[in-house]
């Protein structure tokens, strides 16, 4: 993330100068999300979800998913891929990448019918999103940290102190990421679920949206420890409660048939096998 304007200019140039970044223009993206998220609940928590208003909402967040995660990949690929570059190897570290992989379901969701619990694993990436934003460059421009005791002119190495605000963010993002990231995983899993349901009672185009929504999630279980971390958490919880005797032996036997053909499934999805065994979590993390 690009440092804050420096401390010498006047207030006014320091936030015209961060707000013609493109990192600002990212933040602002971020805080739209959870603007539109906050004003869709409110239509969802009073029945109102396809009012005028929510489904206006609901398309700008994910319209602002779109714009903050186009933003990443076009600063991270702008000057990366240069003339003559074999197309296959562009389009492998593209679709290898997180960022790549966010905006593109991102897409499917803004075109596609409602799904209420798509929109949580966005919000939460855009909350901390925000608030290391908030810490690195927004309130070091407005109110620049003051150096410690003891600091001169000719130390510019002597750290200076944040403001309490930006230490309690930073405080926050801190204690709370694992826990947050290990949520966001939860969330896609049971967006998964979700999605299967719908698609058993054959609701329009729910088979489709399935398929697109698996290759993501397949993608991110190869990526994101987070997500092999919930998978098998979960599983582990369904191999103790079919273990319960009351439980019929039926009902065991199709969970293990469950496990074995969903291994089968993801070692034939293995994309290690069909890029030289390379290994996929080489991606940056979601932006």
């Amino acid at each position: 993330m690009a440092p804050p304007p420096p401390t010498s200019l006047p207030l006014t140039e320091r936030l015209q100068r961060l707000a013609t970044t493109l990192q600002f223009g990212w933040f602002i993206g971020h805080a739209t999300l959870l603007f539109a998220v906050f004003r869709y609940g409110m239509s969802y928590i009073t029945f109102n979800y396809y009012s005028r208003w929510a489904q206006i909402s609901y398309r700008l967040a994910f319209l602002s998913a779109v714009a903050t995660y186009g933003i990443v990949v076009y600063k991270a690929y702008r000057s990366r891929f240069k003339a003559g570059t074999k197309p296959q190897a562009v389009a492998f570290q593209l679709l290898a990448d997180e960022n790549v992989q966010y905006l593109l379901i991102s897409l499917v969701w803004l075109y596609s019918r409602q799904t209420p619990l798509a929109l949580l694993p966005f919000t939460v990436y855009s909350v901390f999103h925000v608030a290391t934003y908030t810490r690195t460059n927004l309130i070091p421009t407005i109110s620049p940290p003051k150096a410690t005791a003891g600091a001169t002119p000719t130390s510019p190495g002597t750290p200076k102190s944040q403001s309490a605000l930006a230490n309690s963010i930073g405080k926050f993002v801190k204690d709370y990421y694992d826990a947050s990231m290990m949520l966001v995983a939860g969330l896609e899993i049971l967006l998964w679920i979700r999605l299967l349901m719908s698609a058993i009672t054959f609701s329009r185009g729910s088979w489709v949206l399935l398929g697109v929504y698996t290759v993501f999630l397949r993608a991110r279980f190869t990526q994101s420890h987070f997500v092999q971390n919930a998978f098998q958490q979960g599983a582990a919880h369904i191999d103790q409660q079919v273990q319960n005797p009351n439980i019929p032996p039926a009902v065991r036997s199709g969970w293990e048939s469950v496990k074995g053909v969903s291994k089968t499934a993801v070692d034939a999805t293995n994309p290690g096998k069909y890029m030289g065994g390379q290994p996929g979590g080489a991606a940056k993390k979601a932006q």
